[in-house]
């Protein structure tokens, strides 16, 4: 009677393990990407496609990594950076964290700065390691066609597929910059002044230093500042790149000396070129809050503001704290994104429940799109933007009093 039941609990293991094998293996099967990605299509026939540059500083790997899952798109180009101050522990923890999602491992299109920048906070370093991540990804990737700079303390309000939507209108050489040619009060405090970022020639990280001397304002170009936040053509970045005149590097030269010079370097080389000076939306599509009088940063922004938020028409905010809940509302409310996952937009064939990652599967075409409510609200802000494009009543002005100088 005991080596009967001892037979019978051998027999019944033995089928429950296969019933669990079974079971695992149906479930990998039906939640496991396609082994190769869907071909990608690009050009003035398809929608466009970004490339972001997503910067971070010391313990800023996992807010990135949220903020990439929430901008993802196959069809987009990724480019991480965490700055010298944080660990290679740190930076090799955010490229495994992006290997892990399906979707990017089958379409390769994030990339982890390895060999990472000094980035000080009021010096032109800023400038150099947004031109260093154009460069990277014109290299890596021939198919974008705007450059969208953000930080980890940014978070968007539209899907991409709002995104991808909305600018399948927009011409495709237009660059949307806030930008003046008013100086005010930074003629005497930015641009006069000449300080030296040491974080160009430092192996440490250190900060700006002042000369005692000052220097005039320029008069052989036109200054001009704005917001940091742009979201820049790829024809303008090949002319800053690769310039075929000396515009980019001579502003470039003397911006190398100014404070906070990622105000000014890329506003003052598009309304000084006459070939893009045209091409400028003064817009950065970003909804910020700002102390009165403004301060160096914009408020931080919260779940009392989610409604201001939505109804805003931008199309990403700044800035967040850590976890703040009002990521939370973003995500469930207007992205739809579970925790860990890639926002769901059409591209994503998976079937959604809580346990399956919808976007850990996709079809053959990844060009199609299926924009949300907040598209309709971008589209309008992008509309109202056009219109004073088209009307030239906003786009690189001359002041009156630079023009009777």
């Amino acid at each position: 009677m005991g080596v009967e039941r001892k037979w019978l609990f051998t027999l019944f293991t033995a089928a429950f393990l296969s019933f669990i094998i079974l079971m695992f293996s149906s479930f990998s099967c039906f939640t496991s990407p396609m082994p190769f990605p869907s071909i990608v299509h690009y050009g003035p026939h398809h929608p466009p496609a970004f490339a972001y540059f997503i910067s971070g500083g010391n313990r800023d790997s996992d807010r990135i990594f949220r903020l990439l899952l929430a901008v993802y798109h196959p069809r987009n180009r990724y480019l991480l950076h965490l700055g010298m101050d944080a660990r290679d522990e740190e930076r090799q923890r955010l490229a495994a964290a992006t290997m892990s999602v399906p979707a990017i491992r089958a379409f390769r299109n994030v990339d982890v700065v390895g060999k990472a920048d000094y980035v000080t906070y009021l010096g032109s370093s800023n400038v150099a390691v947004a031109l260093r991540a154009a460069s990277v990804m014109m290299k890596l990737d021939g198919g974008w066609d705007w450059f969208v700079t953000l930080s980890a303390r940014d978070y968007p309000l539209v899907t991409q597929d709002d995104l991808s939507h909305v600018f399948s209108s927009v011409r495709r050489d237009l660059n949307f910059i806030d930008h003046t040619s008013d100086l005010g009060w930074k003629e005497k405090d930015r641009f006069q002044p000449i300080v030296v970022d040491p974080g160009l020639y430092l192996a440490r990280r250190s900060q700006i230093f002042l000369a005692t001397q000052k220097r005039d304002t320029p008069d052989a170009f036109n200054l001009f500042t704005g917001s940091p936040w742009v979201i820049l053509s790829r024809s303008f970045l090949e002319y800053c790149i690769f310039g075929w005149d000396n515009l980019p590097r001579t502003l470039l030269m003397y911006f190398t000396n100014v404070k906070l010079s990622q105000e000014g370097y890329f506003h003052s080389v598009v309304c000084n070129a006459p070939e893009f000076k045209n091409t400028t939306v003064n817009g950065d599509l970003r909804y910020m809050i700002w102390d009165n009088p403004p301060k160096m940063e914009p408020l931080f922004l919260n779940v009392s503001v989610y409604d201001q938020m939505v109804e805003s028409g931008a199309a990403f905010a700044r800035q967040f704290e850590v976890g703040d809940r009002v990521l939370d509302m973003i995500d469930k409310k207007i992205l739809k994104r579970g925790r860990n996952q890639a926002v769901p937009g059409a591209w994503c064939s998976g079937r959604r429940s809580w346990w399956v990652d919808p976007c850990s599967q996709w079809g053959d075409d990844v060009t199609i799109l299926k924009p949300g409510p907040q598209a309709k609200k971008l589209e309008e802000s992008v509309s109202s933007l056009l219109d004073d494009w088209s009307s030239h009543t906003n786009q690189c002005l001359i002041t009156s009093e630079e023009t009777e100088d």
